[in-house]
């Protein structure tokens, strides 16, 4: 089995690319913590690694992000990990998917047509747009008397230096181009 890797826009975080489905398309999983991974064996494995702060799941990639360590020590062993659990037939995660990506969070009201515009443009022109940097933006919702979309960050985007610029600078803009209604974009 080979395993690719590439940076990412975050210095702390590493994409690793095991050239199979890792959550199947569209679905994603965000572990940002030890306690949230149980449910994971692959997520609980690579938590066993020293320093691994985060870990990620994408359509086909692996996000791994770092508190402290140095990625030269750190590489091997993830690999080690993802391999392991690949070549011995391990589920991705146990049971049923309980983690959509949207969970139906809604910040204020709206009108559903401008919901749905929002909603078509952050799945066909961002999501994938930040799952090649291993990461995954998720619509959280619309307040229509604000002109607010709320979205939340994943893998390495949660954190990223540059997530707010991306944010401001890029999904902003696109939105306020695409759908005249919105003002503004925040993380939540």
């Amino acid at each position: 089995m080979f395993i690719q890797t590439e940076s990412t826009p975050n210095p702390a975080t590493l994409k690793f690319l095991p050239g199979r489905e890792v959550m199947g398309e569209g679905a994603v999983a965000d572990f940002p913590s030890r306690d949230t991974a149980g449910r994971s064996p692959l997520a609980r494995a690579l938590f066993e690694i020293a320093d691994v702060d985060r870990v990620f799941f994408g359509s086909d990639f692996i996000s791994v992000t770092k508190k402290d360590g140095d990625w030269k020590q750190m590489k091997a062993p993830i690999l080690g990990a993802i391999m392991d659990h690949f070549t011995r037939g391990l589920p991705v995660i146990e049971g049923a998917n309980e983690d959509a990506g949207d969970d139906g969070a809604q910040y204020g009201e709206a009108d559903p047509e401008i919901v749905a515009q929002i909603k078509e443009l952050i799945d066909t022109r961002v999501r994938p747009a930040v799952a090649q940097d291993g990461g995954d933006i998720i619509y959280k919702g619309f307040d229509g008397g604000t002109g607010i979309v709320f979205l939340q960050l994943h893998g390495s985007c949660a954190g990223c230096p540059s997530s707010t610029m991306t944010l401001k600078n890029g999904i902003e803009n696109m939105l306020r181009h695409y759908v005249p209604e919105v003002v503004a974009v925040e993380a939540v």
